[in-house]
């Protein structure tokens, strides 16, 4: 899997909250060539299946979300747009970014900053509060009204790019990143025997409501289920007992959250395969797909797998490649594990 690659086109892309259209058709012809089927939802999300050939086999959901966190306009003021945001937005980081306007051409914009000149020392040393926040599009009030529907989404201009020698950079890894992973197992799956019914999910509205995942699974009424999603990378600043360094490979989830045998099993696979792995204790909802999957329907056995990554909801988001190839081999692994005991203890 040449990540760099992919990820510079699912992340290049607009598509927050409930808009993930442009990300939802790359993604589809992404997973085209590895699935038997490939189908849309009437909620956006793509569903990709891989039948493994036997009769009432039990079906493995693997999950990863599309969507990413933006903005919409909420109002026009001498030119200017007023915001709301489309999931968690961390005002403090605001000032200053380069934003798409997803307009039909989409429009470049900034948020507007004020200089350091003109600001009091007890301004700098507060976040602006986004009500009191604007997007510069350099155009008349007019114009802005004319061009810009209330309601317009909007996201960060930001490319991904290399780190270092082992990192990546951009916005959206979260949880595009895990998508690339879903597909780079299923690469490593190919031309191997299964004993599931595999469906992959790339799904939709999951910083505001987890919808497309609710939809998808009710709707494949999958047996087992594994949420792929992203925790939180270390940094100086961060504490280390609720970060996870990147380059320490895949993060297993224990909690209530988690089927305690998918759990052991990842981690036992691990040790098997000599991959590095790290425990996140998830003492309630896990903060994932995984809690709605594992409620969808009578209860879905759910395991959640996380990738490390640094600055989560910012447009410079950091993941590590050796995870990322790590994390999809224990997936790939874990797959071709399940035999007939899946139907068991599902």
């Amino acid at each position: 899997m040449d990540y760099e690659r992919v990820l510079t086109r699912l992340c290049g892309l607009s598509a927050p909250s409930g808009f993930e259209g442009a990300a939802a058709q790359a993604a589809a012809e992404l997973l085209a060539p590895l699935a038997d089927e490939v189908s849309v939802t009437r909620l956006g999300s793509v569903l990709g299946v891989r039948r493994c050939g036997r009769e009432n086999a039990p079906r493995l959901l693997l999950d990863a979300h599309l969507d990413e966190i933006g903005f919409l306009v909420t109002g026009h003021e001498e030119g200017f747009l007023r915001f709301a945001p489309l999931g968690g937005v961390d005002p403090r980081m605001l000032p200053d970014r380069e934003v798409v306007v997803m307009t039909r051409p989409p429009i470049p914009g900034v948020v507007a900053c004020l200089p350091p000149h003109v600001q009091t020392r007890e301004d700098m040393d507060k976040s602006v509060p986004i009500s009191e926040s604007w997007i510069d599009v350099g155009l008349t009030q007019e114009e802005a009204r004319r061009r810009i529907p209330i309601g317009t989404p909007v996201t960060f201009r930001a490319p991904c790019f290399p780190l270092g020698e082992g990192l990546l950079c951009g916005k959206a890894m979260d949880d595009r990143a895990c998508f690339a992973i879903l597909l780079d197992a299923l690469e490593r799956l190919e031309g191997k025997e299964l004993a599931v019914d595999l469906y992959v999910l790339g799904s939709t509205q999951e910083e505001v409501s987890s919808a497309g995942a609710i939809t998808a699974a009710y709707g494949a009424a999958p047996d087992l289920c594994v949420a792929v999603d992203v925790t939180h990378g270390a940094t100086p600043d961060a504490k280390k007992e609720e970060t996870f360094p990147l380059e320490g490979g895949p993060v297993i989830g224990r909690g209530p959250n988690c089927t305690g045998w998918m759990s052991d099993r990842l981690e036992a696979l691990a040790g098997e395969l000599d991959i590095p792995c790290q425990i996140e204790v998830m003492a309630g909802a896990s903060g994932t797909n995984g809690w709605p999957l594992q409620v969808s329907r009578e209860g879905v056995a759910t395991a959640v797998l996380s990738l490390p990554l640094r600055y989560m909801h910012t447009p410079v988001e950091v993941c590590a490649r050796s995870d990322l190839e790590q994390t999809a081999a224990l997936l790939a692994a874990f797959v071709e594990s399940l035999g007939r005991e899946a139907e068991d203890r599902a």
